[in-house]
């Protein structure tokens, strides 16, 4: 974070000092609500939570290093007092943000948000310095947290908003006004909670409605919900994706014998071959798209596909793909699941599969409301569509609903079946897991599908394993 004095972070946040006898020190370190990442020179700040009241630790950090806690209430330690935390850290995030000369980008969408994040922030990182929001701490607390990392060095803050509600996103675009937007897709992600896909495309479409004139909106121009948001900007637009009017596209997409995607990508400043790292048809997307917000921010066509070629993966359980020593890949996808990443999976695992036997170890996606029984089933004929060797649905009545769709399909004898809980998954594949088989592992982050994930690799001859 910038440097700042006890004494303005009072002023902008509206709150009094308490038990602080100089006000004139700095915060100079990261401003942080866990007090396991407290440095010299922090800043705590001090949330009531459902296990834990941040307030109770308030001793505790000062003494690792922390020079105040914003809290609620006075703590006996230095600090600053405001009625409401979380505000506070927001205004606080929209002063340090408005005080940087960093180009701000901003991105949502209902899938495939966090791997665009990571490929924006891989290839802006070649051409300045970058913040970039953590895995997917894209909320009204992540999201000023991440912002607050960014200092005078900082030259693109690349912040990743996520909303379960109309008005989530405008809110943080409030906080950290962008200057580039970039909306992925309109999916089914969390459309329980938004009652429909139009409601979800009217959350998503806030973020370009907060772009400046002279800022760029960079849409995906091959959904129809995404490209009708150009109308809802003032801001320049860029489309990307396959369409007439994309000015960023692909061509000649194929994946290569391991399943990733390579592909000729074409700008409106020339063209260049691209070969991923990562896994999957799915990412020429999310490539797409991290490569229209850099070419809206000066680099070339050449530049950019370099960069998409050498990108891999910053965030945990997401196509992970690790190899153990007797042949078999483990495919670890199990930070969160829709039924557009769900999809995505498994046509990545049926590429990287090819004439070796796949497994689909796949859970519970959440938040679908009505939808729920028709998705699940949807994506358990789909794994048998796509030729899936064996499809393992874990949990209870959603997961039995996946085994049923694909049972439905045409998914008979032992190329599917329902297991009650991980570790009947875990059981289940150590007796029949052969050297070279391929494994994905999929579900909403509630499900805790990443344990099967790591009790596999964890079979591996003396638990050592080969990550590619």
């Amino acid at each position: 974070m910038i440097a700042l004095s006890l004494a303005e972070i009072a002023e902008v946040v509206g709150g009094q000092t308490h038990d602080i006898p100089d006000p004139s020190v700095q915060v100079t370190a990261p401003v942080v609500r866990d007090s396991r990442e407290v440095e010299p020179g922090s800043l705590f700040v001090a949330f009531v939570g459902e296990r834990a009241d941040g307030h109770d630790f308030a001793r505790q950090v000062v003494e690792a290093g922390a020079v105040a806690v914003l809290a609620s209430r006075p703590v006996g330690v230095p600090a600053i007092v405001v009625e409401d935390v979380q505000t506070a850290l927001g205004a606080l995030a929209r002063h340090v943000v408005r005080r940087l000369g960093a180009t701000l980008v901003a991105l949502t969408g209902s899938a495939g948000k966090t791997s665009t994040k990571d490929l924006i922030a891989q290839v802006l990182q070649r051409k300045a310095p970058t913040v970039f929001t953590p895995g997917s701490l894209n909320n009204e607390i992540g999201l000023p947290l991440t912002a607050l990392t960014a200092t005078e060095e900082t030259r693109f803050l690349v912040l990743e908003m996520g909303a379960r509600g109309i008005g989530h996103i405008r809110y943080l675009a409030d906080l950290t006004p962008p200057k580039i937007g970039l909306v992925l897709n309109v999916g089914t992600a969390h459309i329980g909670e938004f009652g429909g896909r139009e409601q979800i495309a009217q959350a998503k479409g806030e973020l370009v409605e907060a772009l400046p004139e002279d800022g760029a909106a960079i849409l995906n121009a091959d959904d129809p919900l995404v490209r009708a948001m150009a109308a809802r900007t003032k801001a320049k637009v860029l489309f990307f994706g396959e369409a007439d009017e994309a000015g960023v596209r692909a061509e000649n997409v194929r994946l290569t014998d391991s399943g990733q995607p390579a592909f000729r990508l074409r700008t409106p400043s020339g063209a260049s071959d691209v070969t991923m790292r990562l896994y999957g048809e799915h990412h020429v997307s999310n490539a797409l798209a991290a490569a229209a917000v850099a070419h809206e921010l000066g680099m070339s066509a050449e530049e950019i596909a370099t960069a998409l070629s050498e990108a891999g993966s910053l965030s945990r359980w997401r196509m992970e793909v690790t190899e153990r020593p007797d042949g078999v890949t483990i495919v670890n996808d199990a930070y969160n699941a829709n039924p557009e990443s769900m999809r995505a999976a498994l046509r990545a695992l049926a590429a990287m599969g090819r004439g070796r036997r796949t497994w689909a170890v796949l859970g519970k996606m959440a938040e679908l409301g009505d939808e729920a029984l028709a998705e699940h089933d949807a994506v358990g004929r789909l794994a048998v569509r796509l030729n899936v060797g064996k499809l393992v649905a874990v949990g209870g009545r959603e997961a039995s609903w996946l085994q049923l769709g694909a049972y439905n399909e045409g998914s008979w004898g032992e190329e599917s079946v329902h297991v009650s809980d991980a570790q009947a998954a875990v059981d289940l594949l150590r007796r029949e897991l052969r050297p070279g088989d391929v494994v994905l592992v999929k579900a909403s982050r509630s499900v805790g599908l990443e344990s099967v994930a790591q009790a596999l690799l964890a079979t591996g001859a003396e638990g050592e394993v080969a990550a590619r």
